[in-house]
């Protein structure tokens, strides 16, 4: 987590832990994503194949839970992601992918704590 203290507040924000997780996906060279999820895409527990492998999914999940400390805007994408931890599938990795190309869009967002004692997130 870093923090940035300024007269104005205090930032907090995890922006080398989401460059690190672009990079461990190899979504570092690809376009964002304007919204976490893709609002004609209707996840379930059977769409999908299910994966050889679901370690890498569960593994992205639980990182992207690690953002939702300082990043709220994607807790409800991830919350949701989350319920497909048992038996994961092509779909549901793609869909997780997504939010990580949202969070490309501004790497740096976070938790901003005014001097003011007026909270909000940037």
């Amino acid at each position: 987590m870093e923090v940035t203290r300024a007269t104005s507040g205090i930032n907090l924000c995890q922006r080398k832990y989401t460059l690190d997780l672009l990079q461990e996906t190899g979504l570092l060279g690809t376009k964002p994503s304007a919204i976490p999820m893709d609002p004609n895409v209707k996840l379930f527990r059977k769409c999908g194949e299910l994966l050889k492998d679901p370690t890498k999914y569960r593994r992205l999940v639980g990182k992207l839970i690690d953002l939702t400390h300082t990043r709220p805007n994607i807790s409800f994408s991830v919350g949701h992601l989350s319920q497909f931890l048992a038996n994961p599938t092509d779909t549901h990795y793609q869909a997780a992918l997504r939010v990580v190309k949202y969070l490309k869009n501004a790497p740096r967002k976070g938790l901003f704590f005014s001097s003011q004692n007026c909270p909000k997130v940037t």
